[in-house]
């Protein structure tokens, strides 16, 4: 069974540092409405880079296993909050967007739906407390 472990440092006020199973290490602190210096990532914003990073690690992996001619990639996601404490992603979206001049839609396609309905740990965990909503986008 694979474990993750983490340390994350208090670093003064409200910033942390926090180490990474690769070893590197993020910056978190909360924005100037909360206290911090919003010198670092805010947590639950870290969420949703997690959230792409993960679907996209696995998108890239499949438009080089299937060599579709993508020039360029990128993930917006955006997380809606409850409004009550402790506030919460209840709605989330995904969009992919994807550039090039040959982009095979349908292969692009499977390729999301790979990592969103098989692969992508982090978006299934996702599912467990929040409506995921996906799109796909076209760029020539």
């Amino acid at each position: 069974m694979e474990t993750h472990n983490i340390t994350t440092t208090w670093k003064g006020n409200m910033q942390f540092e926090s180490t990474n199973p690769s070893g590197d290490i993020i910056s978190i602190d909360a924005g100037t409405e909360n206290g911090g210096e919003g010198k670092g990532l805010r947590p639950k914003a870290l969420m949703l880079s997690a959230l792409a990073g993960c679907t996209g690690l696995d998108v890239a992996s499949l438009i080089e296993k299937m060599k579709l001619e993508v020039t360029d990639f990128k993930i917006e996601t955006s997380g809606e909050l409850t409004e009550e404490h402790p506030k919460t992603y209840h709605k989330v979206k995904v969009d992919y967007h994807f550039y090039g001049n040959n982009l095979d839609e349908k292969k692009l396609e499977k390729a999301v739906n790979l990592s969103v309905e098989k692969y992508c740990g982090v978006m299934e965990m996702f599912r467990q407390f929040a409506k995921v909503e996906i799109a796909i986008f076209y760029h020539s």
